[in-house]
């Protein structure tokens, strides 16, 4: 289970983390804590699983990047598998399952669209099962957080 301070630390980490020098000392002096014991409790939360991850959300087409929502139908029997190959490549952001007749989604995140096709038709090559891309329209920015 998580403690109060691993509570605290994920609640206030997602609202920004500092730009400086040394941004786990000051982030840690914002908690009240020394800066290698918050170093600590992120690794340990990664390690257990307790994090999916911690670093930086960049807006990749702001940088000149693209990304893409991608989906796929797979046999239930396939999954572990096809979704590891998915995750085999850099440029998947995020991948989850979901209980849809698409049943595994992903995020595609890469320099150019250019890469992002290629990526595309090489996972489509490797699973043989169609990618179906979803491009961005048009953005909305919701604000996610999540209270630990």
């Amino acid at each position: 289970m998580l403690d109060r301070l691993d509570r605290q630390i994920i609640n206030e980490l997602q609202g920004g983390f500092p730009l400086s020098e040394r941004p786990y000392a000051e982030a840690a002096a914002r908690l009240g804590l020394e800066e290698q014991d918050l170093i600590d409790r992120i690794g340990r939360l990664l390690d257990q699983g307790r994090l999916s991850r911690f670093g930086p959300m960049y807006n990749a087409e702001k940088m000149g990047g693209a990304f893409c929502l991608c989906a796929v139908k797979v046999p239930q029997q396939d999954v572990e598998r096809i979704a590891a190959c998915i995750n085999s490549y850099a440029e998947v952001a995020h991948n989850y399952e979901r209980q849809h007749s698409f049943n595994i989604w992903f995020v595609l995140a890469s320099d150019t669209t250019e890469r992002i096709e290629q990526v595309i038709r090489d996972i489509e090559s490797e699973i043989a099962l169609t990618v179906f891309a979803f491009p961005k329209l048009e953005e909305f920015f919701i604000g996610l957080r999540v209270n630990a």
